[in-house]
């Protein structure tokens, strides 16, 4: 079920009169009601993969009581093994395993020889990489002694497939997330309007900025053969706010939804185009999955701790498998090879966290400086996401060649005027809520109602108007 869809705006309603009128008296009934509706979210789309999620949850959940009643090192570690073994193995399978097969196959080839493997008509269920990381934070977390397994099955059940999230992010961690379901959740008015305003602005980055820049950046990315290297720039520039606009509103509506029922999920975006270089890009990007690489992936294997050159390496292998982690594509691997490039050099200077605060912190303009340091950011990461949009590496060698060709210079074809003003308001409603968790939390859109009211029909009737027959899915439901 799609957030943006006419299914989701009957659901959320019925679900949250449902949880707060008729079930508010009694938490095991609400989680109940919770884990049914989830259920019902995600076999909406396909029910067959339900038995994926309930498989996961069941497996971890014994682990997790297992762990706790076996004191030995050795059987600790086999249990701890046994849930990465079934839960990446799975994940390996669905979405992993056509892409070995026709590595495998191509790199036989270089010896002069050929081999015919066949592909699996395999389908990719939705959300596999997010729920899967899920599940393993919480048997890690077991093992390290760090989370008390619980034995309430239905609570845990809930964790793991709590629908707001569960397709798409934030990646919750049980130390977070699974606590809130044994406490007894009141509605709060305040809360709830805040998420409301949280879910409209994620559904105007969506529809208003994600879905409108997609139009002009799949055509030129699917035809950057017959557009100028300008045009190809203007399409990679479309991307970049795509993307964040589809990733960051799915969040925001996500956040918002679980503010509905009481739950307090972990910011993911924090205006990540803001950023004065590429270590502080990654702390504001998708912070639920860097945060999980950093603790179960980079601390583990050493982090910072080691000497100078077993840092760098553990950094390429984060940002190399994050890559990996988006797709089973070369060009992801590439992506996250060239992040680590760019990520080095900060790296070896020991500047890599000279960025910890919000830029211009306190003031509403910032300093030429910090504009320069934005603008190279950006510019990177721009290249970055062609890696990350094209479809296979020759499509991203071939458009970023065109770019960096004479025809650079010419007006591009393609320059919708309403789309860059779109984009100017945007920019400038992000730069004035970038302290806050989300842009209509900001008090310049809190603190007069002929502002505001008319900011929220507006926003409204542009999300209406940009609407079609079909919605359009998130980038990430791919993932």
């Amino acid at each position: 079920m799609l957030f943006n869809s006419l299914d989701f705006a009957v659901f959320l309603p019925i679900v949250f009169l449902t949880y707060w009128i008729l079930l508010n008296r009694n938490l095991q009934i609400q989680n109940l009601f919770l884990l049914i509706a989830s259920y019902f979210f995600y076999g909406w789309w396909d029910i067959r993969f339900l038995g994926l999620i309930v498989w996961s949850s069941l497996v971890d959940y014994w682990i997790g009581i297992s762990l706790s009643r076996v004191t030995k090192p050795q059987y600790r570690k086999l249990l701890l093994s046994l849930s990465l073994l079934m839960n990446i193995g799975l994940l390996g399978f669905f979405k992993y395993f056509n892409f070995f097969i026709e590595s495998f196959a191509q790199a036989y080839s270089l010896f002069g020889a050929q081999i015919n493997l066949s592909r699996l008509d395999i389908i990719l269920p939705v959300g596999i990489s997010f729920y899967t990381f899920q599940t393993l934070s919480y048997t890690i977390d077991v093992y390290r002694k760090k989370l008390t397994p619980t034995k309430d099955i239905v609570a845990f059940f809930a964790f793991v497939s709590f629908f707001p999230q569960l397709v798409a992010g934030p990646i919750e961690r049980a130390t977070n997330l699974l606590p809130q379901f044994f406490k007894k959740r009141r509605f709060n008015y305040t809360t709830a309007t805040d998420g409301c305003k949280q879910i409209l602005w994620g559904l105007a980055k969506k529809v208003i900025i994600a879905d409108q820049c997609a139009r002009y950046a799949n055509d030129i990315f699917n035809n950057h053969d017959q557009y100028s290297g300008s045009t190809l720039v203007v399409g990679a520039f479309f991307f970049t706010f795509q993307i964040y606009g589809d990733f960051s509103g799915y969040s925001d509506i996500a956040i918002g939804t679980a503010k509905l029922f009481g739950f307090n999920l972990k910011i993911n975006f924090a205006t990540p185009y803001f950023s004065r270089d590429i270590a502080e890009f990654w702390r504001r990007w998708h912070i639920s999955l860097s945060t999980w690489f950093r603790d179960y992936l980079y601390i583990p294997l050493g982090g910072s701790r080691v000497g100078k050159w077993l840092n760098v390496r553990n950094v390429f292998i984060v940002f190399i498998v994050s890559g990996f982690w988006h797709g089973a594509n070369w060009t992801f691997v590439i992506w996250g090879t060239f992040n680590a490039i760019l990520f080095l050099p900060l790296l070896l200077s020991n500047r890599n966290r000279s960025n910890l605060d919000t830029v211009a912190s306190g003031r509403f303009i910032p300093h030429i400086k910090e504009v320069f340091q934005i603008f190279i950011t950006f510019l990177l990461t721009m290249v970055a996401w062609i890696f990350f949009r094209a479809d296979n590496l020759s499509h991203a060698v071939s458009y970023i060649s065109k770019i960096f060709s004479s025809s650079i210079i010419v007006l591009p074809e393609i320059r919708p005027f309403n789309m860059f003003l779109y984009l100017l308001f945007f920019i400038l409603f992000e730069w004035i809520g970038r302290e806050r968790e989300h842009v209509l939390n900001h008090r310049f859109f809190n603190s007069y109602n002929w502002f505001k009211y008319p900011l929220y029909f507006i926003l409204m009737a542009l999300i209406l108007i940009h609407s079609n027959g079909t919605p359009e899915e998130f980038i990430y439901f791919q993932f």
